[in-house]
């Protein structure tokens, strides 16, 4: 499991910096953090964003990364104070919290099958390779230090045994409730119903008698105070608008398509579809394993977490591809198993399951040829395909070996090689695809930066579009965009600098090129100076005045 653990943070580490900042969580939260890295103490407990009040999300990532800067800035003196902290510093915090859902979602198992090794590192080695986990997890995100809360918080209510003592209750109760309030200070809104279905979970087991409840959860309270004392306060502080945090981003993503994304259960379900490989093929066994030992604890907690997740991302109305990671937790809890089995072969295993599991590998061989097949006509390095592809043909082929040494060989190499695969793709710049769909915002940086004296003395328009947070960030300044950038452009009565796809001059404006945008796609916005046009200028005449 540690193993695993350091695999995980050499996958989620290495490369942080080698491309830059993604839009939209990235700048912003990128952005909260520096503005609370250079407040005082208690001020930087109320994040803000370009000076205002800051209510999207609690500030415990941002407060990490903050110090983080803090910290870079201290051990490298003044020199950079003024410099833009880099790219790996920024998801260097969110990257090592995301790293312990390996740990943690093993430890899960190791709960639900006591003395089960195996199965708890094949578990680990499920979680260790899936692309969704891993590649969101180097992201300046909150998603992946959030499953890993809500992760310990399940470790946690499953480590009180079946007749908890007073102590035992004491413990596992504040490091759920602290769980708890890392979510509450992570994403908010998310936190009460993952608790409450968690807790529901357990009692439904009735591993104790009702009265024995009430300690339980009077030391999830007390876990659950840092959390709670921090909205508390925030409220105090904020008035009416703090509850923003709770309605406008949160509950009202339930019942609204927040910002036009209203693709509904579509994105999950497609997430789950197209990053689950190569163990999607275990999961709809695993679930009807599961359905069948439904009155065994791993059957009934596989089933369990998976509809509490399910639960919390289906029915939103808002959906991004990135909610669909509160999934991932328990289809490794369900998955594990199943991959333990391809490997033990019991000789007490049910006839439907042993012909299910002994047509998978040969399946993942077929999947692993055509992908060397057809590597040529993917566009992408080999370093990429190449161990994908022998992963599947040299894992599946030793998985359905009779003899257990080669199969438990052929599992490590499955896990090894699927590793290097996603080490490949990580080393390369094709792992934040996402950036490839809008123009690059560093290449208008250059362009932006090359005119100093006019930067100082004129903002920054883009008008065109709506923000790009991460031109923000790395410019040092709030663009006026959208909108509002069109209403300044109309009223033309101060010099301004214009990103435009064509000039912005008119009867109001004069504009002269600064900086030509490169022909590469998606095509980058010129930079214009515009002014007041000689029509548009009020000469005011002085009695005497020539």
């Amino acid at each position: 499991m540690v193993l695993a653990w350091v695999a995980a943070l050499v996958l989620l580490l290495s490369h942080l910096g080698d491309v830059p900042l993604r839009d939209w969580d990235e700048g912003l939260v990128a952005r909260v953090a520096e503005e609370i890295s250079l407040r005082p103490f208690p001020g930087q407990l109320l994040p803000t964003l370009w000076g205002a009040h800051y209510l999207n999300k609690p500030p415990l990532i941002h407060g990490l990364i903050a110090a983080a800067i803090q910290l870079w800035r201290s051990s490298h003196g003044p020199e950079v104070s003024r410099q833009v902290p880099p790219e790996w510093l920024i998801r260097a915090v969110p990257a090592f919290c995301s790293s312990l859902i390996v740990p943690l979602v093993a430890l899960v198992q190791w709960r639900l099958r006591p003395g089960d090794r195996l199965a708890a590192v094949c578990t680990a080695a499920v979680t260790l390779t899936l692309l969704p986990l891993m590649r969101h997890g180097r992201l300046a995100m909150l998603d992946g230090s959030l499953i890993a809360a809500m992760t310990l918080q399940w470790w946690a209510l499953l480590s009180l045994p079946h007749q908890p003592r007073a102590a035992e209750q004491r413990t596992w109760g504040i490091v759920a409730g602290l769980a708890g309030s890392a979510m509450l200070l992570i994403k908010a809104p998310t936190a009460l119903p993952l608790l409450i279905g968690a807790c529901l979970l357990l009692a439904r087991e009735r591993r104790w008698p009702l009265q024995r409840w009430w300690p339980l959860l009077g030391w999830i309270g007390v876990g659950l105070l840092p959390g709670v004392l921090w909205h508390s306060w925030h409220l105090l502080e904020r008035g009416p608008e703090a509850l923003t945090m709770w309605g406008g981003q949160g509950f009202a993503r339930i019942v609204n398509a927040v910002e036009g994304h209203r693709d509904g259960v579509i994105v999950p379900v497609l997430e789950v579809l197209e990053g689950g490989w190569p163990w999607l093929a275990l999961w709809p066994i695993a679930m009807v394993a599961a359905l069948r030992q439904r009155h065994e604890r791993w059957g009934y907690w596989a089933l369990g977490l998976t509809l509490l997740t399910a639960a919390a991302v289906l029915p939103l109305r808002t959906q991004l591809p990135w909610y669909s990671h509160l999934l991932w937790p328990a289809f490794a809890v369900s998955v594990g198993p199943l991959f333990a089995q391809l490997i033990r072969r019991p000789n007490q295993q049910p006839i439907w399951l042993a012909h299910a599991l002994k047509w998978l590998p040969c399946f993942w061989m077929l999947a692993g040829a055509l992908l060397l097949t057809l590597q040529g006509e993917l566009n992408l390095p080999a370093t990429i395909t190449t161990p994908a592809g022998l992963a599947l043909v040299v894992g599946g082929g030793l998985l359905m070996r009779p003899q257990s040494s080669q199969r438990r060989l052929g599992a490590a190499a499955l896990v090894l090689l699927l590793w290097f695969a996603l080490f490949g793709l990580f080393s390369s710049q094709l792992w934040l695809w996402e950036l490839q769909e809008n123009w690059s915002a560093l290449e208008v940086l250059s362009g932006i930066k090359a005119q100093p004296q006019a930067l100082a003395r004129a903002p920054v328009l883009l008008p065109q579009q709506d923000e790009r947070p991460s031109l923000n960030w790395y410019l040092g300044q709030e663009l006026i965009s959208g909108r509002k950038g069109r209403r300044e452009i109309r009223t033309g009565e101060a010099q301004r600098l214009v990103l435009s796809f064509d000039n912005p001059t008119n009867d109001r404006l004069s504009c002269t090129l600064l900086h030509k945008a490169t022909t590469a796609k998606p095509q980058a916005p010129d930079l214009f100076r515009c002014q007041p046009s000689i029509k548009a200028q009020r000469v005011t005449r002085r009695p005497g005045s020539p």
